[in-house]
């Protein structure tokens, strides 16, 4: 799984470049260095092209049996969906879905519940998933990015900053690491994240997630993880009602 959103979509934490600050661009490329090196190593796999030369891939040659993925694009959404959901089934009845749906399909449709009638924030969407799963979906329509991981890290998941400054997200770390040297780091386990509001923990979404930087023996900068900062509360995400559509109201951190 390989998606790749500009700069202006994407909006990737500044912090993922820590690790490379003062370095060269070496390690680096631009999106269409990643499409072009993904291809050559992965060329049966689904490429969905998108705007501006954004795209989201999946390779079906890397396909876990402990790990399926599911596809699939609905009304201009596009989904990918790596792992399973124990209570799937349960989830096909409360949002009125087939047998046949996917966890792909489900999610989308959790989606659309979240950005038209929900009166609840993100993170009780994600919270009614059970399994493990890592999933990106994309919204064309209006340039909405959703991203989560299941809460014990299940599938592997990463992110970093090309050198144009795009935003990459793979299960593969050799994917990440090619194109975007050292300015990448995990997606933290049991966050989501919107390109209008950062990133947000499932089990904790009034504290900031905040970045920590790693140093190595000299002192310099290794790497960057993210993990919920308890002592930071955000202001409280709010409700004006099923009418309106709040999913891309930025979340302000509180005095």
């Amino acid at each position: 799984m390989l998606a790749v959103f500009e700069k202006a979509i994407g909006n990737p934490p500044e912090e993922l470049r820590l690790p490379s600050v003062g370095l060269d661009s070496d390690g680096k490329e631009t999106r269409e260095e990643i499409l072009q090196t993904f291809r050559l190593l992965w060329p049966e796999s689904t490429f969905y092209h998108l705007s501006n030369g954004n795209f989201m891939t999946l390779s079906h040659g890397a396909q876990s049996p402990l790990h399926p993925w599911s596809m699939v694009v609905m009304d201009d959404i596009f989904c990918i969906f790596i792992g399973t959901l124990v209570n799937i089934c349960e989830l096909r009845r409360h949002y009125g879905l087939s047998r046949q749906a996917t966890e792909a399909m489900l999610v989308v449709d959790a989606y659309k519940v979240l950005r038209d009638r929900a009166p609840y924030p993100p993170d009780q969407v994600i919270k009614d998933l059970e399994g493990k799963f890592a999933f990106i979906l994309f919204h064309a329509k209006s340039s909405t990015l959703f991203v989560a991981r299941d809460r014990e890290g299940s599938i592997q998941l990463k992110w970093g900053m090309a050198g144009d400054g795009s935003l990459v997200l793979s299960d593969d770390p050799n994917t990440i690491e090619k194109a975007c040297g050292k300015s990448s780091a995990s997606f933290p386990p049991g966050c989501i994240f919107m390109n209008g509001n950062g990133l947000i923990s499932i089990d904790h979404p009034l504290h900031k997630v905040k970045a920590i930087a790693r140093q190595d023996d000299d002192g310099k900068i290794c790497g960057v993880m993210f993990q919920v900062d308890l002592f930071t509360r955000l202001q409280s995400i709010p409700r004006n009602g099923s009418a309106a559509n709040w999913a891309d109201t930025p979340i302000v951190e509180g005095d």
